[in-house]
């Protein structure tokens, strides 16, 4: 894949305008927070509890900014339990101000920091509850629960549970809770510090790393965060190596650095990640122009390099296909490569067990034979039990005339190759049948051989109709108003790049076709590139918004084809979930009737 100016490499600025403080990373010291608690009637808002007493404290930096606190007149008697508990009595909120008052004061004390509660859910749940009832607009807290960020720090030896008194004894907190509000938030300020000082020490800084934390991921691995700091704030591939050069993993990413440092301060918590970043000595990185082509690459780097901790298309050499042979007698077989012999292919299929699946429901449509003997045009054998169950013509004994079994197998590569209509009405009908005879469970295998039928044929041919292209040219307009351009020849991604603003378009997609890739043609669906980098760019040219720039011979797919029928197979299915009670396995064949 090549690029032209412009096209490999964004622009300097782009990437540094649209970078956010998130991105970047926030340092907790530089932050401010409100610490608030609540006292209230109930444990549900929802259900009717009020508010009776809201307190706050806003830090930054380790110093306290100011406080907050007020008694709220809950306009109904608190229960005995509750007032015993708190000590707050209905005679001291008789006086109160309501939460009509409470609330938009709170809010204006706490706006622009990040609100900060032991157990956030329950005390910012009933704040945003009363700020509906109000029609107040809810400011775009960003929320910190340090029970949750406990849990992941603090061990049995440390405390024997995250309670706030628990937690308030560990880190020698000034103010003893003692479920009043203020107490209990100042409280919570001394426990938020301690928390942060304790993972201090483990490398995290910033309130991104502080919000993903979690234990699971070792101090080894966030001491190699440094691996990240080389790599830019740009769309691409990463690549993981060991000390000896190879690839461990690799990955990708609208914004390298941003998703590399994750593996060493954030949330990856999976083992084989964690054994992986151990292991790691050096992180690579490839810019890409677009998303597209920055998945198209790793994919390209996985089947190349293909590492141990990369799980998916390590080898997409492992394809099987569906072969109609080119003999007196044609038969189906399975193949796993595409030879210049004259027959017809439908594939690539992943798994042996699709492609099984699509011959079966070819020989379940069709009364081709099935046997794997070479014939004479003039065979004299015996004929086999399908030709007693009128499955096959039977051309081993001479009851077929080669003009009937030359009929049935055209309707076969009609099949493979643009006309799935009298597949599709023959499994229809068998279902019908199946169903009329209450024998559901064979009406449903009958039902998924044909959906994998329907979905595998549909991407063959879609795959055959791209990859018979020599070239096309596609743009589409991005969010930030930009237009991406891709250069696509045999289903193979030649070229990528974003028009700069400003650019004459013409001139940008000339230039950028000049430099791309040089494809030559082959043999079968996917001769020029795997079937999955095919597929994602199939997927990219189906989205909206994407313009076809220009078209070097034709791009068509049958209009009989399997892919008509693929949106009322899956309508179906969805009806079927939907509809269908579970365990009324009577209604789910009918279901598939109106499948055309």
């Amino acid at each position: 894949m090549s690029s032209t100016v412009g096209a490999g490499t964004p622009a300097p600025g782009r990437w540094e305008s649209q970078r956010s403080f998130d991105e970047l990373g926030r340092p907790l010291r530089d932050l401010t927070f409100c610490v608030v608690d609540l006292e209230t009637t109930g444990g549900s808002a929802e259900g009717g509890s009020m508010i009776t007493e809201i307190g706050a404290v806003k830090v930054r930096g380790g110093e306290v900014l100011g406080e907050f606190q007020t008694l709220v007149n809950p306009r109904t008697t608190i229960p005995a339990f509750i007032a015993v508990l708190t000590g707050i009595s209905n005679p001291m909120v008789a006086d109160a101000p309501p939460i009509e008052s409470a609330l938009p004061a709170f809010l204006e004390f706490a706006a622009g920091s990040i609100l900060v509660a032991h157990n956030a859910p329950f005390d910012v749940g009933f704040l945003k509850h009363f700020a509906a009832r109000q029609e107040l607009r809810w400011p775009d807290f960003e929320v910190l629960d340090t029970a949750k960020l406990a849990r992941r720090v603090i061990t049995r030896d440390d405390a024997p549970n995250c309670k706030l008194s628990s937690l308030a004894q560990l880190f020698h907190a000034t103010t003893a809770p003692n479920h009043r509000a203020l107490s209990d938030a100042r409280a919570t300020v001394d426990v938020l510090h301690g928390l942060m000082e304790r993972l201090g020490g483990l490398g995290v800084h910033t309130i991104e790393e502080l919000q993903t934390f979690s234990g699971k991921v070792s101090t080894a691995q966030r001491r190699k965060r440094h691996l990240a700091e080389a790599l830019p704030h740009a769309p691409g591939v990463y690549l993981f190596t060991d000390a000896e050069g190879r690839v461990l993993y690799v990955g990708t990413s609208r914004d390298l650095r941003t998703r590399v440092r994750t593996y060493f301060t954030a949330s990856e918590t999976r083992t084989r990640m964690g054994e992986m970043v151990n292991l790691a000595e050096r992180v690579e990185s490839v810019t890409c122009a677009t998303t597209l082509e920055a998945q198209v690459r790793e994919l390209r780097l996985i089947a190349q390099h293909k590492p141990r901790y990369n799980r998916r298309s390590r080898f997409p050499e492992r394809v099987h296909y569906v072969k109609l042979t080119v003999e007196p007698w044609p038969r189906l077989s399975l193949v796993k490569r595409v030879l210049d012999d004259g027959a017809d292919y439908l594939g690539p299929f992943g798994s042996r067990r699709t492609a099984e699946r699509v011959l079966e429901a070819l020989q379940e449509a069709f009364p081709i034979r099935q046997c794997s003997e070479r014939m004479g045009r003039e065979p004299s054998r015996s004929a086999c039990v399908l030709a007693e169950m009128a499955r096959c013509l039977s051309p081993c004994d001479g009851t077929a005339s080669a003009e009937d079994y030359a009929s049935v197998v055209g309707r076969v590569r009609a099949a493979m190759r643009f006309d799935a209509d009298p597949l599709v009405d023959h499994f229809a009908a068998r279902m019908v049948t199946l169903a009329a005879e209450e024998r559901f469970e064979e009406a449903g295998l009958q039902r998924d051989r044909l959906a994998t039928f329907v979905r595998s044929a549909a991407k063959g041919q879609r795959l055959a109709a791209l990859t018979a292209c020599p070239e096309l040219v596609a743009a589409r307009r991005e969010e930030d108003g930009r237009w991406v351009v891709h250069v696509v020849r045999r289903g193979r991604l030649a070229a990528a790049g974003v028009i700069p603003r400003g650019a004459d378009a013409h001139d940008f997609v000339r230039e950028l076709c000049a430099g791309a890739e040089t494809v030559l043609g082959g043999l079968g669906p996917a001769p020029a590139a795997s079937a999955e980098e095919s597929d994602l760019i199939l997927r990219w040219l189906e989205t909206d918004g994407v313009r076809l720039v220009d078209v070097d011979g034709e791009w068509t797919c049958p209009v009989r084809g399997a892919g008509r029928h693929l949106a009322a197979h899956d309508a179906v299915e969805e009806s079927r979930r939907t509809l269908v009670p579970f365990g009324d396995r009577r209604a789910l064949p009918t279901m598939h009737q109106p499948l055309r």
